[in-house]
């Protein structure tokens, strides 16, 4: 695959099988270019690469893919029957500061911002944390419902096999019981890298699940509660992990022993003008957090959400983290989330909306459930009940897909 890669510096690694994503990422190593991985493949942002990367070629597994790049289909019709037959080489060495990938933020302008990824951090970030996890020296399978194109799933997914001789399962399960066949077809040791929405669902199923000997969850905070059940549905630990696009993983906690996290080796928190920078370790270059902090040692702090989720009404505080856990505690709750009504919100907001799903619940019965858990002010304006959220491919719900679902409900509600 590196000789059929071309003359180009870069590659755009769509593959959706983890298999063929690794060979992927290891042919651009041998043949020195650089992946990038953003987070979303609009064509906007397709054009916004371009720029970055005139020479960006797209690597797919899929038989039609509308990424509008000059395309590499996987698996490969132009490798030569000699060269597939060729005997295994020598594991190629791979320099520190060799750089691996650009991964992409949205930026505050929706220009995709990037972060450079070397070889060297990325190798200490992902052996400190099969540490963290505890994986020891037998091999362990690893399957994953989040994609190796997101930051959390290339290093938890795939990077932790490749570099601490684990096995990861090509494909990514969605559903409870797609998830349980998944597992079931690997041998133990197994560990499950899932997020919060994929848990959730898998405890409101009734699909019997084989024994997992971890679970490691992220992308989101895990309620205790919800954290609680899975590891007595299980009979397995929950960990739980922390970082960012720009950071990778920085930290971890068993949520059911601690609500602490605990920080990666050299890696340390500096605040600045009410700020939260990270910096040290395998952080490339001081970073600034998006979420509330607070330090509670030299290594250990406690997440208050995200800074953008802060909410102040009529003088009083609250985040939409808060708000989403009393919602989602709520009898016959599926799946739910407040959002700021206003686009160009500030921390004064002048009132929050949510949506729901909750078949079989009347809006009014979640209101009244809603009053015994939050304060008033809090309460949604407007409360939509829909048929599912925009989740995106790792769960998380950007708060302008939120609104225009509600625009969308309250533009259908008022046209019948």
């Amino acid at each position: 695959m590196a000789e059929a890669l071309g003359p180009g510096a870069h590659v755009l690694n769509a593959c959706a099988d983890r298999y063929h994503f690794a060979v992927g990422l290891g042919a651009c190593l041998v043949a020195q270019k650089v992946s990038l991985l953003p987070s979303t493949h609009t064509p906007e942002v397709m054009r916004q690469l371009q720029c970055f990367a005139a020479d960006l070629v797209c690597l797919t597994d899929e038989a039609r893919c509308d990424i509008e790049l000059p395309q590499l289909r996987y698996p490969l019709d132009t490798l030569a029957p000699a060269a597939a037959a060729a005997p295994a080489s020598a594991v190629p060495g791979i320099d520190s500061a060799r750089l691996v990938a650009y991964v992409f933020t949205s930026g505050t302008t929706g220009t995709p911002v990037p972060h450079a990824k070397t070889f060297g951090r990325l190798t200490a970030c992902v052996r400190e944390e099969a540490l963290r996890l505890g994986l020891g020296a037998q091999g362990c399978a690893i399957v994953a419902t989040v994609p190796p194109q997101h930051m959390y799933g290339f290093e938890s997914s795939l990077l932790v096999a490749l570099l601490n001789g684990h096995a990861l399962c090509a494909e990514r399960p969605f559903y409870p019981a797609d998830i349980a066949a998944a597992l079931a077809r690997v041998p133990r040791p197994r560990l499950l890298v899932s997020t919060p929405v994929h848990l959730r669902a898998l405890l409101g199923s009734e699909v019997a699940l084989p024994e997992i000997d971890l679970i490691v969850c992220s992308t989101a905070p895990l309620a205790q509660q919800l954290a609680l059940e899975v590891e007595a549905r299980c009979h397995t630990r929950l960990i739980e992990i922390y970082g960012s696009t720009e950071t990778g993983q920085i930290a971890v906690r068993r949520p059911t022993q601690s609500p602490e996290w605990q920080l990666w080796p050299g890696v340390t928190f500096t605040a600045r003008d009410g700020e939260t920078w990270a910096q040290g370790g395998h952080v490339e270059e001081p970073t600034r957090m998006c979420d509330v902090l607070e330090m509670t040692g030299r290594d250990t702090f406690l997440l208050h959400g995200r800074v953008a989720d802060l909410v102040n009404i009529a003088g009083k505080r609250s985040s939409l983290g808060y708000l989403n856990h009393h919602l989602n505690c709520i009898p016959g709750v599926l799946d739910g989330a407040f959002f700021h009504t206003d686009e160009e919100h500030t921390a004064a907001v002048a009132r929050v909306g949510a949506c729901v799903v909750a078949p079989g619940v009347d809006p009014e019965t979640l209101l009244a459930q809603l009053r015994l858990r939050i304060d008033p002010a809090f309460l949604p304006r407007p409360l939509l009940m829909v048929a599912r959220l925009p989740r995106n491919s790792t769960g998380k719900l950007p708060q302008a897909a939120l609104r225009s679902l509600a625009a969308a409900s309250l533009n259908t509600a008022a046209a019948g």
